[in-house]
């Protein structure tokens, strides 16, 4: 099979009908603290025919769900153009309906009610409201359950619902920010299915979908085409036609094959991105969101492998069962710690990590706590600020606003999050999430 990546920044499929959805350069910042700018994406240029399903593929922060935002009309971009069917899209519009990640329902109103919603806003008659409703239900295969309310019913069925009612307004373009995340993986993957079925007989009134998602099965099962993209800003790092014909096998050869040449898109864009940091960028270093008792367990895990020097991320994360979101940030964090050394798809222990992999708790968290205030900056800092100020403890606050100064608010938020964790089982300091403050515990500097 030849291969079908293309890390070219012009993903239009060839066609002779005008694109659904077009995106001419799209960039988004947001203001830091300080005033200044932190771009977010960059330079994103995408083309959604007509019968096609497009999916945005990335990491945690690359900012798949703001380009969907963008294209629902919700955001403006600080940069580029958007247009739907040809035209500037300036809002919300007619023929523009979204399926979220989670249910998003009310409580208080029956299926038939939550479905007709919109309809009822956008000052459709109660009549034809119900009747639209009730066939998007029907479609959807919740026929039976017109008068059941969320509470009765389970996840999926919730998010059924949450279909049906993007589909009642029958519109053109369908956007579906990571729609089956929530769900258990057997529901999941049922819903999937009857969405395709539905989609490839043309039961649906949709012309096109754009799905956000972080799953590269997922992606790869549903989609026609597959933008990968890259973090810092965001960016399409790679883009990818998927020409194999419906129902598609997960077990093939062909599919396993396009899985394996994404993922190893995907692994060396963010090894390179991410591992890529130098260490000494104090308060500038992101920490990737991994708790130390992942850490911990990953380390047990690599300890019990024949070869405890060299790993190819791609080859362990099928038999530790480890979708890429939860194994990079793994191994980001070694390479930060310097328990570990990435370069490219591969992962090098070091002797420290090798004793960090054989040792026991104790003195895993001693060493621990030696490389975290040695190699990471946020931590060295907290501990420096508690130890000076009377009463050893300080406000949440101070340290998220001086994050704030160096890093986007997500990844400022994230890098405090993994920052607490980390503290917390190094034993440097306490925090007490209701008070959120630091205090000053465990062994001195």
């Amino acid at each position: 099979m030849s291969d079908p990546i293309h890390t070219t920044s012009n993903n239009a499929l060839p066609t002779s009908t005008p694109p659904v959805l077009s995106f001419t350069q799209i960039g988004m910042s947001f203001a830091k603290p300080s005033g200044e700018l932190m771009p977010v994406l960059q330079g994103i240029d995408l083309d959604l025919h007509e019968g096609e399903i497009l999916g945005l593929l990335g990491r945690s922060g690359s900012g798949k769900s703001t380009l969907l935002r963008i294209a629902a009309g919700l955001i403006k971009p600080t940069a580029g153009a958007v247009h739907y069917q040809g035209q500037p899209l300036g809002g919300p519009t007619e023929g523009i309906a979204v399926v979220f990640q989670t249910f998003a329902l009310y409580p208080w109103l029956d299926v038939l009610e939550n479905v007709a919603l919109g309809l009822d806003a956008a000052g459709v008659p109660l009549a034809t409201a119900e009747r639209k409703a009730q066939a998007a239900i029907e479609l959807i295969g919740l026929d039976g359950f017109e008068l059941a309310y969320p509470r009765e019913i389970s996840g999926g069925m919730r998010q059924r619902v949450g279909f049906a009612r993007a589909l009642v307004s029958e519109p053109t373009l369908l956007l579906m920010d990571e729609p089956f995340s929530a769900l258990d993986v057997l529901t999941a993957e049922n819903l999937r299915t009857d969405f395709l079925d539905l989609w490839i007989e043309r039961r649906l009134p949709t012309k096109a979908v754009l799905m956000v998602t972080h799953n590269i099965e997922e992606a790869v099962a549903m989609c026609d085409h597959i933008l990968v993209l890259g973090t810092n800003p965001g960016h399409i790092a790679a883009s990818v036609p998927i020409s194999l014909p419906h129902p598609r096998s997960r077990t093939s050869s062909e599919f396993q094959a396009v899985v394996g040449q994404i993922y190893a898109v995907l692994t060396s864009r963010m090894v390179e991105s991410l591992a890529g940091q130098r260490r000494d960028t104090g308060l500038a270093q992101r920490l990737p969101e991994v708790s130390s008792h992942r850490i911990d367990g990953f380390l047990d895990t690599l300890a019990a492998q024949p070869n405890t020097h060299h790993f190819e991320l791609s080859a362990i994360a099928a038999p530790l069962r480890l979708k890429i979101d939860e194994l990079l940030p793994v191994a980001l964090a070694l390479h930060i710690l310097e328990f570990g050394e990435l370069n490219g798809d591969r992962l090098k222990l070091t002797a420290v990590g090798q004793v960090m992999a054989a040792c026991d708790d104790e003195e895993r968290r001693r060493l621990f706590r030696e490389h975290l205030l040695k190699f990471v900056p946020i931590m060295s800092h907290i501990c420096e600020v508690l130890d000076e100020r009377e009463g050893h403890s300080a406000p949440r606050e101070r340290f998220e606003l001086e994050l704030q100064d160096h890093l986007n608010k997500h990844d400022a938020d994230a890098t405090l999050r993994t920052a607490v964790d980390w503290g917390r089982y190094a034993r440097l300091f306490t925090y007490d999430d209701q008070a959120r403050v630091f205090q000053r515990g465990g062994l001195a500097v």
